[in-house]
This record gives C-alpha cells, structure tokens and sequence, in this order.
C-alpha cells in the first residue's frame, strides 16, 4: 500500500530462518483492507488458500480468522493502538471482529511484546488471556555493526517515522538550538514540514525508504532519536543497535524490552528531559560507547534464527492437536 511495510520484512526474515524444516507459501491479501468489499474479497480469498493448511496470520488483517480453519491457526498481533484511538461502537465493532472473535478462533496467539500481551489483557475476555504467548521482532540480517566516527560538530540523529506515536513535535522542540542534524524516515505532512522549517533545525525529510535505503541510512548517522509515545515493540532500536549506533527511546509501553540496557530511556512526553539526554549524548563519548557495547550484545537475544525457532515449535503443535 505504499507505506513502510516492517512487518513484511520481518516475517520474510523469519521464513528465510525457517529454511526446508517447514513448508511455506506466503498468501498476500488481494485487496487493501478498507472498505466493506475489499474486505470481503480478502475473507473469500483467505478461505479458499487456508482450507486444510496450518495459517500463520500476521499482518492487520486479524478478521480473515474468522473464515481460516478454527483452532488451526496462529494470529501475531503487533498493538491495540487502534482501540486506544477509537471511542463508542466503532471500537467495539473493532475489538470484536480484530481481536475478541479472531484470538476466541484461534489456535495460538502470539504478541510482540509483553507489554502488548499486557495491553490484549485489558481488551480480552479472562478466559482466552492464556491463548496468548509472547515471541518477540527479529532484527534483520542486513543490519550489522559498521563502526563510523561520531560527527562531533554536527551529528545525524535519526528519527524513523512519523505517525501520531512516534512524537517529531516534541523531537522538534528538543532539538531547538542544539548543534546537530535531524534526518526523518516517513511522510512529512504540511504541519510537521511548517514545524521543522519554523524551528531553525539542520534537517533532512528521507521520506519511505526502500530495504537498502534503510540501511543506509543507519549506517550514515550518528544515532537514533525514538522517543515514540506508544510502540507495540520498537524495531528502529533494534536496528540502529545491530549497526552500532546509540539509541535513545522513549521508556514507555514496549520499547524499554526492546531496549535491554543499550539506550538512553526518557519520557517521551517531556521535551526537555529529551532535550537532557541527546545533550548528555553530545558531550559524553564514553556513554555513547557503552550504549553501542550494550546494543550490540541486546540484538544477540533477538536473531532471525532463534525467533523462527519458537514460531516453528508453535506450527508443530498445530499440526498434532486432533
């Protein structure tokens, strides 16, 4: 659909893992899922592919459960941002057919985070919370550690994304005045564009990034700024870890998992202790080599091989229940 499409990414990273222990075929829904029939359209190609197979369902696409084989697959939910968002019918229309009918469905649930399991807690009824476990993101091959001279006279921070959650105002407003270069991964709105050419800012809108862009462009800054109001996981820290840049992200919802000890949390709400810490991280070259050091040893716990390991155990149970 145009957009930064991560979760593909990721669940191609796992698949390549799986390798020729597990028999794949990757379905792609034929419609964009808005609108009442290409939804349908895409409930009518998901029964057809899914009939006699075990289904793995892992894109926002938690309603083709209702017509895949009952107790036969597996559903990976990522957040429940959307239900924060929404009020009144709208989101009980949604929680109903997202998440209460598909997870009652399924045969396995799986969320990206703890943090997310916690947060299915409060929008599930009691008895289905168990179906839940917890298989964390991978981190994807292409980022590995390439050393690069910190820029002290005007480091590249890097902010990736641009939605409601990922806080560029208060980005923005940090930064104000501060000798450094802000580079933004995502879509830039005419609000964010009039708030960044009014702040005085260094900056460089990147817009979406292909795969090998993304690399690059982690390779070529100096750290990552990711002080996200909300993330179902956080895989930007992941990735500026495997590279070997520091990090500083927000300390709510997933991202503190997502972190272990190699980022600088802060609360994302607040502008000047987010202010506070790229400051710390300008001045003090042994806290940005500590939190590279850190990073590095974090990623080990999330390679593509030991993620896919914990799905494939998942897909064998499966194929065993009578």
């Amino acid at each position: 659909m145009g957009a930064q499409v991560s979760i593909e990414r990721l669940f191609g990273e796992v698949r390549r893992a799986l390798g020729a222990r597990v028999g794949v075929e990757l379905h792609i829904s034929p419609f964009a899922s808005r609108g009442l029939w290409g939804r349908m359209g895409n409930l009518w190609a998901a029964w057809r592919a899914g009939r006699g197979r075990i289904c793995h369902l892992t894109g926002d696409v938690h309603y083709l459960g209702l017509v895949l084989p009952r107790g036969r697959y597996l559903l990976t939910i990522h957040d429940c941002a959307i239900l924060h968002r929404l009020r009144g019918w709208r989101r009980e229309l949604l929680r109903r057919l997202w998440f209460e009918w598909p997870v009652r469905r399924a045969g396995m649930v799986t969320a990206i985070s703890q943090a997310t399991r916690e947060d299915l807690q409060r929008w599930l009824s009691p008895e289905l919370w168990g179906k839940v476990r917890v298989i964390p993101n991978c981190v994807r091959a292409e980022f590995r550690a390439q050393r690069k001279p910190w820029e002290a006279a005007s480091p590249i921070l890097l902010q990736v994304g641009t939605g409601w959650n990922k806080n560029l105002p208060r980005v923005v407003a940090a930064l104000r005045g501060l000798a450094c270069r802000l580079w933004i991964v995502g879509p830039v709105d005419a609000a964010q564009a009039a708030l960044l050419e009014a702040s005085g800012l260094d900056y460089q809108c990147l817009g979406r990034l292909g795969e090998e862009e993304l690399v690059e462009a982690y390779r070529a800054c100096d750290a990552l700024i990711f002080v996200s109001l909300f993330e179902g996981f956080g895989l930007p820290i992941l990735e500026a870890q495997a590279t070997g840049r520091p990090v500083i992200a927000g300390n709510g919802s997933a991202m503190p998992e997502a972190a272990g000890a190699g980022a600088l949390l802060v609360d994302a709400e607040d502008a000047g202790l987010i202010r506070g810490a790229v400051e710390r991280l300008l001045r003090e070259p042994e806290l940005r080599e500590a939190l590279v050091a850190a990073g590095l040893a974090n990623v080990e716990g999330f390679q593509p091989g030991a993620i896919a390991a914990r799905y494939e155990a998942i897909y064998r149970e499966l194929a065993d229940l009578p």
